[in-house]
């Protein structure tokens, strides 16, 4: 039996196995986050789920982990990081078998927000170990790899969805989707098993229950809303849903002042820089989230597409972000904040792209006429991905890093929680006019969106990380 890291620092290469794991967990996260992209139309069918089933999918992962993930790094100080990334790595292994044996749609979405709150568990831990233990050089080149990493993982679950539906493994159509976590989800917790140092956590660390709480709210209330305004139309209770999650989160941000021991430093809030750069991210990942989506939607309900085709249509804008956050890393020192404005542009220029193509052929575009467009908008997510993170704590303090880390992940999967139920819903709002008006229509929201957060980017740092500049 394996032996598992005792106390004392880790080696080089431990440390390098250590932070394979932590992308391992994270990657498989951001897929299962992404993977019904593609795959939602045909289990809606197969399982008779109809619209509420298409967008409950993303969504009922994307808001058990949104409203319990930085709980779940409170958790992890105070019991052990070791410990809650076991217990997070075997409960979304479970929660994936339960996906993929679902029988029914209410099985299938309550497997779904259990593979979330698992996620919850596993997903910070990462950071705090490789905070812990690292060496500031090596959790530099670390935290640099996150953001690119998790735009690949965003795409590249539809990607694997689609090739898995295709493949028709065993006549089980979509369910290896989420079985293929057994193999993945095992291979983890042997790798945890025998590279996770152990801590014994600090059991004075206090969990802001009030905030927990508001948090919780606001980000179901928020989700709620969008989702059922979307599918019943904007009658009074997904109106109230959306004020209430508003006015929560409103009443969570004034908690994290007055609180004694809060989820979220205040400085943080009080840093200009990276407040800006949360709200940029929480915005641009959110609406590239929901611009995915949509993309598959259309190429699969507008165009025809089977799930492997869609997913190959999308393989440009993998291209794109690895091609870009890639380059990124070698300019991110000398450019900054540029970067996030040339990521951002492009993205506008990729969406513009997309909007003409649909307008003037609609559905009788190929995927090969899309791919330029698709790829340049891969392109724009890459710059991003690989530098709005990095710019964001670029003046914080060095007691602030693992929570800003923390915070900054956080921010992502709510936005990609956000921006699915979002996005996904005005296409849905709109398709009735055709799937070409819908995705018109979700790409000018995308795109507004995306403009939205220029000004902001002039109040991020100029450089990134002190450390990346070495």
């Amino acid at each position: 039996m394996a032996t598992p890291v005792t106390a004392g620092p880790p080696s080089t290469r431990r440390m390098w196995s250590i932070l394979g794991l932590v992308l391992l967990a994270d990657a498989l996260d951001m897929i299962d986050a992404t993977v019904t992209n593609i795959a939602a139309p045909t289990i809606a069918a197969e399982l008779h789920g109809g619209e509420g089933l298409i967008k409950w999918l993303g969504s009922a992962y994307m808001l058990a982990m949104g409203v319990l993930l930085v709980v779940g790094g409170r958790l992890g100080d105070k019991y052990g990081q070791r410990r809650l990334f076991l217990v997070g790595m075997a409960g979304f292994t479970a929660a994936s078998a339960v996906a993929g044996l679902s029988p029914d749609p209410v099985l299938l979405v309550v497997a779904r927000a259990a593979q979330g709150a698992f996620g919850t568990l596993l997903i910070p831990q990462g950071i705090a170990i490789m905070t812990k233990t690292f060496t500031r050089d090596l959790l530099t080149k670390a935290f640099a790899l996150f953001g690119p990493l998790l735009g690949v993982a965003s795409v590249g679950g539809p990607i694997l969805a689609g090739l898995l539906i295709d493949a028709d493994i065993a006549g089980l159509s979509w369910r290896p989707i989420f079985l293929v976590n057994l193999v993945l989800g095992g291979l983890g917790l042997v790798l945890a098993v025998r590279l996770l140092p152990y801590d014994d956590g600090d059991r004075a660390t206090g969990v802001d229950g009030v905030g927990s709480g508001l948090l919780a709210a606001a980000m179901f209330g928020l989700l709620f809303g969008l989702v059922e305004g979307s599918g019943d139309g904007w009658t009074a209770i997904p109106v109230l849903a959306v004020a209430a999650g508003l006015a929560f989160l409103a009443a969570f941000a004034r908690r994290q002042v007055t609180a004694a021991d809060p989820l979220l430093k205040p400085s943080l809030l009080r840093n200009r820089g990276f407040g800006s750069g949360l709200l940029v991210g929480l915005i641009v990942f959110a609406a590239t989230t929901g611009l995915v989506y949509v993309l598959s939607l259309f190429m699969q309900q507008g165009l025809r597409a089977s799930a492997r085709e869609a997913a190959l249509g999308l393989l440009p804008m993998t291209v794109g972000i690895i091609v870009a956050a890639g380059a990124c890393m070698a300019l991110i020192r000398k450019l900054g904040r540029i970067l996030v404005f040339a990521g951002l542009a492009v993205i506008l220029i990729g969406c513009g792209w997309l909007f003409v193509l649909v307008t003037t052929s609609g559905t009788g575009l190929s995927l090969w006429a899309l791919a330029p467009a698709v790829f340049l908008t891969g392109l724009g997510m890459g710059t991003c991905y690989g530098t709005i993170f990095d710019v964001a704590i670029g003046d914080i303090n060095p007691d602030e890093a693992g929570s800003a880390s923390g915070s900054l992940s956080a921010i992502q999967q709510l936005a990609a929680g956000i921006g699915s139920a979002a996005v996904t819903s005005i296409f849905f709002e709109s398709i009735a006019s055709g799937a070409g008006h819908a995705l018109t229509t979700s790409l000018v929201v995308v795109a507004a969106l995306t403009a939205v957060t220029v000004p902001a980017v002039t109040l991020m740092p100029r450089r990134a990380a002190e450390e990346l500049q070495h």
